[in-house]
């Protein structure tokens, strides 16, 4: 599976997660929702993503059929999501966060550490 396999997922996820934050803005009387309410409606993209990164973050599938079940796996990635949540915690700036993540895993890949 190649990279370009996944857009179509990330625009099923996109039509499955949009209705659902645009309701604040098409709805005329979204803001006397509950907080609570509007909070879930506010974060529900970031849990998908954060629920698709950390699958494929701790998950690895054998690219041969049948090589064998997914396997837990520990490698840089782990080093790079927790510093990408130390950084979001610390500046508040998640794609500062995300940025510094890709590019520890692609200096880390570069060196052939990972």
């Amino acid at each position: 599976m190649g990279v370009t396999d996944l857009v179509p997922l990330a625009v099923l996820m996109g039509l499955a997660t949009y209705p659902w934050r645009a309701v604040p803005l098409l709805a005329a009387h979204a803001a006397r929702l509950p907080p609570p309410a509007l909070a879930y409606l506010r974060l529900v993209a970031p849990a998908v993503l954060a629920a698709l990164a950390a699958v494929n973050t701790v998950v690895v599938v054998e690219r041969e059929p049948g090589a064998g079940p997914p396997a837990f796996h520990v490698g840089i990635e782990w080093v790079a999501v927790l510093a990408s949540l130390a950084l979001v915690a610390w500046r508040k700036n998640l794609l500062l966060g995300i940025a510094v993540a890709v590019v520890i895993v692609a200096a880390a890949r570069a060196m052939s550490l990972a």
